[in-house]
Parts: C-alpha cells; sequence; structure tokens
C-alpha cells in the first residue's frame, strides 16, 4: 500500500514519519513520582515492542522524578524514549525542572488545556522549552478537551449562517482547526516542521476516520493515530482495530497506539501486543510468527487442536526475546495448528510449518507439512512435544544468523 507523504521528525532516535515503518507506543498508567513503579512498567512496555513510551508529567513531583527514571531505565539497559504528557501546566514545568526538560525525547501538547486567556502565551513558552532543548512535540487535540475558546467562537460564526452545521460538524471544523493553527504558531515561534507530530483524537470510529482523512490532506506532520478512550474488552480492541485499520490501509498514520482500559491489576503491555496485530494483520510490520488454526466444528469434538495451538502460540511468546536477537527474521514466520482433513492439509502447506490434526473418526495420525511439502506423520501420545522440536529445528534452520567461517 501507498503511504501518505509525511516529514520525518526524530524522537530520542526512533523515527517517525517519512519512510520510517509506522512506531508502536504506548502509556504508562503509574503515578510518575512512584520511581521504582514506573521504572517496571516503562521496562514491562519496551520489552513487549513498544518503541516510544509515554509518561504523566503533571506536577513537580512527577517532573523531579523524570532523571531518576531515565537513570534506572539505563541500569536496566532500556533505552526507549520516554515522551512527557503534559496538561494545562507545562509551561511551568518544563520551565523549572530544566533536567526534565532536557532528558524527554519529546513533549505532548493539548492546545485545549494551555489554559484560556493565556493559552497562546502558554503554548508559546512550551514550543521555546522544545527548541531550546531540540525536542520534538505532538500536538495533540482531542475533543474531550477541545479548544473551548475556540469552539466558542465557531458556534457563535455557525449561528450567525444561512444554513447553519450541525454541533457536531462544528465541533469537527474547530478540532481541525484547532491542530492546525496550533502547527502554525509553533512554526512561527521558530520550531521546524520536521519537529511536530500532530494528532485528533476522538472516541468514535467514524468520526477519527473523517478527522484524520481530513487532517492528512492539509499537512506533511506525520500523524499519531488512536481513537480515544477506546474502552476495556472487545469494545476497545475492536474499535481500535477498526479504526486504524481503514485509515492505515489508506496510507494514513505514522505511529499509533491503541488506548484500552486495563482491567484492574490488568496487563498494561495489552495495547502494545493490539497495536502490533493490527499492523501485522494488515501486512504493514511483522513483529512475532503468527499461528493460524481453525475454529473448530462438529468434525472436531476433541480439543487437542486447540490444546496444541494455544500450547505453540505461547511457546513463540515465551521464545521470542531470545529469537528476535538470534534469528533475524523469524518474526515472518507463519506456523499453522489444523484440526481435521477439510482444510488441514491445505493450510499447513500455506505455512511455513504447519501439522494437520485428525479429526473425529478419522485415523489417528497427523501430517506435518514445511515449505509446502509434506515432510512427516506424527503419530502416538507426544504429537505435541515432537512437532514443537520442529519448529524449534526451523527457526534454527532457516532464521540463524550465517557465522563466519573459521579461518
Amino acid at each position: 500500500m501507498q503511504r501518505r507523504r509525511s516529514l520525518a521528525v526524530d524522537v530520542g532516535g526512533v523515527r517517525v514519519g517519512g519512510d520510517a515503518p509506522v512506531v508502536v507506543q504506548s502509556m504508562t498508567n503509574t503515578d510518575t513520582a512512584d520511581i521504582p513503579e514506573t521504572i517496571e512498567q516503562v521496562h514491562q512496555l519496551a520489552a513487549a515492542g513498544s518503541e516510544l513510551v509515554r509518561i504523566t508529567v503533571n506536577n513537580k513531583e512527577a517532573a523531579r522524578a523524570v532523571p531518576a527514571i531515565v537513570e534506572g531505565l539505563e541500569k536496566r539497559g532500556v533505552n526507549v524514549p520516554l515522551i512527557g504528557d503534559f496538561h494545562y501546566n507545562g509551561h511551568v514545568l518544563l520551565t523549572e525542572f530544566p533536567e526534565c526538560a532536557r532528558l524527554l525525547a519529546k513533549y505532548r501538547i493539548n492546545p485545549g488545556n494551555t489554559g484560556t486567556r493565556t493559552r497562546d502565551r502558554n503554548f508559546v513558552t512550551i514550543i521555546e522549552q522544545a527548541i531550546k532543548w531540540d525536542k520534538p512535540v505532538r500536538i495533540g487535540v482531542n475533543w474531550g478537551s477541545l479548544d473551548q475558546q475556540l469552539l466558542a467562537e465557531r458556534m457563535d460564526a455557525n449561528n450567525d449562517l444561512p444554513e447553519p452545521k450541525s454541533a457536531k460538524e462544528v465541533m469537527m471544523d474547530t478540532m481541525i482547526e484547532s491542530a492546525m493553527r496550533s502547527t502554525a504558531l509553533a512554526e512561527e515561534v521558530g520550531l521546524p516542521a520536521e519537529k511536530i507530530i500532530v494528532s485528533c483524537k476522538l472516541s468514535g470510529v467514524q468520526d477519527l476516520i473523517e478527522a484524520y482523512t481530513r487532517l492528512g490532506e492539509l499537512c506533511e506532520y506525520p500523524l499519531h493515530l488512536g481513537l480515544t478512550e477506546a474502552g476495556m474488552g472487545n469494545k476497545g480492541v475492536v474499535a481500535s482495530t477498526a479504526a486504524l485499520s481503514i485509515l492505515l490501509q489508506q496510507g494514513v498514520g505514522d505511529t499509533i497506539r491503541v488506548s484500552l482500559t486495563p482491567m484492574p491489576n490488568g496487563d498494561r503491555a495489552e495495547e502494545v501486543r493490539v497495536s502490533q496485530q493490527i499492523l501485522q494483520s494488515l501486512g504493514i510490520r511483522n513483529f512475532i510468527p503468527q499461528v493460524a488454526a481453525c475454529p473448530g466444528c462438529g468434525r472436531t469434538k476433541s480439543t487437542y487442536f486447540q490444546e496444541l495451538a494455544d500450547e505453540i502460540h505461547n511457546y513463540i511468546v515465551k521464545m521470542m526475546p531470545v529469537w528476535r536477537e538470534v534469528y533475524p527474521g523469524v518474526e515472518d514466520m507463519n506456523v499453522a495448528v489444523m484440526g481435521c482433513v477439510v482444510n488441514g492439509p491445505g493450510e499447513s502447506k500455506h505455512a511455513n510449518i504447519g501439522i494437520s490434526l485428525p479429526g473425529t473418526f478419522e485415523e489417528p495420525k497427523a501430517p506435518v507439512y514445511i515449505d509446502g511439502e509434506h515432510h512427516s506423520t506424527l503419530t502416538g501420545d507426544n504429537i505435541g512435544e515432537t512437532f514443537r522440536k520442529m519448529l524449534d529445528d526451523y527457526v534454527v534452520t532457516n532464521y540463524g544468523k550465517k557465522r563466519e567461517p573459521v579461518q
């Protein structure tokens, strides 16, 4: 697919936009002033594959904690760039805590939360700090915190029209205007266009698609995609996937975040894995070998193929930190674990390595296919263990780093 043309922005060594791959990012939900807890969660998100991590910087304690957080991550060997999320008082914190300003890789600014009467002055102060420390910014408009002064002005002007637009249409226009107005002001102050990323987030799928489609036609800044307040569980995953997939398929979007609401004490890194799976399912980027498995039917009364598919998937997840370092390209591998003769052999042939387990009343044997060819047929009680060993052998044989010949 053809990507929308955008400028390239360097965020702490990670390129966003231009010809760079679509970047996966996430955000912590810890109290940033709790240094050990924040270090731990940033580490978890980075280990899951988040290439940028955003942290809340909402008060002096949080700003004061940033240097210690960066130091703690460096001691762990975690080099993921940190983004500071500022609302209301970013102009104060970035000025009063220069080490915080220096160590963050990027500043996120919400034009709707920089103050009402002093909004431009406060916004300019943040931009000046970005210029001083040579940092990029994301100008992030959100419909939950839209610039109320600008919205009121546009609503009043709309009421005077012979055929007024709906309130929703005015709000959408205002969001786009707020983003473009802020980028223009940032450049006027002296921030280069190559230091600006833009987002325009809403919680409705169709609204988000419309906003980013319009925004993408108006500028060349890299776009940060995300469905704000996506929600919990299946709703959050499905809604985010629906919105982001359409935009990404159209070539719109340079970095993404899936804003899932985790269950209490849930795994924050789930939002990273969902982002990765969206990109991988679209064929945009690969992160982990994919396991194809049939849904099961009346021909597969046994749950063994489901158990084996789950076992193989979990094994791949467990091994990926090692495989990623030792076996480059393994993330492109496709594995099939099928449940009966109907689609089993055919799907297994399409995979790099696949197994077709016997369905109900079928002969108790499981043919294995490697690179489209029948390799062997497994029988007995150790089919799963044997197939996992064959998977290991396939990875080592096909993705191992080429070693220099011994002199």
